[in-house]
């Protein structure tokens, strides 16, 4: 089992999302700790990290299988996720 580390931004970025959508994200958040890379889990480009999709939303992440350890560092819609 991984542990989570999320950022205080990221909290804020899912407090500003819809209720329905901020208890999807908190369900998959939860769910990547069980398992880091899902199914429609995708490495990500120009960055380290991964993406899994939550409807319209992303969330990217960082795993380090060594410590056992995910930092979740953005959680936004799919349109505003990728920049900077």
């Amino acid at each position: 089992m991984y542990r989570l580390e999320v950022s205080h931004t990221v909290y804020r970025q899912i407090k500003r999302l819809p209720l329905q959508a901020q208890e999807r994200i908190v369900s998959a958040i939860t769910h990547l700790t069980e398992n880091p890379r899902p199914p429609g889990t995708k490495k990500l480009t120009g960055r380290e990290g991964y993406r899994v999709r939550v409807g319209d939303y992303r969330i990217l992440y960082q795993i380090d299988d060594a410590a056992k350890v995910i930092t979740i560092f953005r959680v936004m819609s799919r349109g505003d996720v990728y920049r900077a």
